[in-house]
C-alpha cells in the first residue's frame, strides 16, 4: 500500500484559511456540521479527554464564561476523540451549557491539524494538541489560539479579540 507523506507545515491552518468542514454526531448523537453555524461566530476548542484534570479545568472556564461569550455572539463546540457517552457524562457531571462532539475516527482532529506525535513522561505517542479555532460568520477562521491555559481560556480569548 503506498502512504502519501505530507508535509505538516504546508497543511498548518492560519488565520484567513477556510475552516475546514467537518461533521459528527454531539453527546445527543445528533449531528452537528460546520454549516449549521454559518452567519455565526464559533469558538471550536479542541481538547485531548473528558474528565482529566487539565480538560475538565478548560471546559469549566469555558462554562463559567460563558454568558459572556453568548453577549459576544461566540457560540461553543468542543471536540475530542472521546464517544457521544463520555461527552455526555461530562456535560452532565460539570453542567456544561455548550455542546461537545464526538471524533472517534479523528477526522476533525486531523483535519484541523491537532493530531500530533508528543511526549510524557519519556512515552512518546500521538494525541490531541489542545488548540482552539475562532471560525467567523463566513467560516473563516478568526483567531488561533495555541498556547492554551486551562484555567484562563476564556480571559486569553476576550483579551486576544480586545486587541483586534
Amino acid at each position: 500500500m503506498f502512504h502519501l507523506k505530507l508535509n505538516k507545515k504546508n497543511m498548518k491552518l492560519q488565520i484567513g484559511d477556510k475552516a475546514p468542514d467537518f461533521k459528527s454526531k454531539n453527546q445527543e448523537r445528533k449531528e452537528v456540521k460546520l454549516s449549521d453555524f454559518k452567519g455565526k461566530k464559533l469558538l471550536l476548542y479542541f481538547y485531548p479527554k473528558d474528565n482529566t484534570p487539565g480538560c475538565t479545568d478548560e471546559a469549566c472556564n469555558l462554562r463559567d464564561n460563558f454568558e459572556e461569550f453568548t453577549k459576544q455572539g461566540i457560540e461553543i463546540i468542543g471536540v475530542s476523540p472521546d464517544s457521544e457517552k463520555s461527552h455526555l457524562n461530562f456535560i452532565k457531571k460539570h453542567e456544561l451549557p455548550f455542546t461537545l462532539i464526538a471524533d472517534t475516527e479523528k477526522k476533525i482532529v486531523q483535519d484541523y491539524g491537532v493530531w500530533a506525535e508528543k511526549k510524557m513522561y519519556g512515552r512518546t505517542y500521538f494525541g490531541v494538541v489542545r488548540t482552539s479555532f475562532l471560525i467567523d460568520e463566513n467560516g473563516e477562521i478568526q483567531e488561533i489560539f495555541e498556547k492554551v491555559k486551562t484555567k484562563e481560556h476564556a480571559s486569553q480569548i476576550f483579551k486576544q479579540l480586545e486587541i483586534k
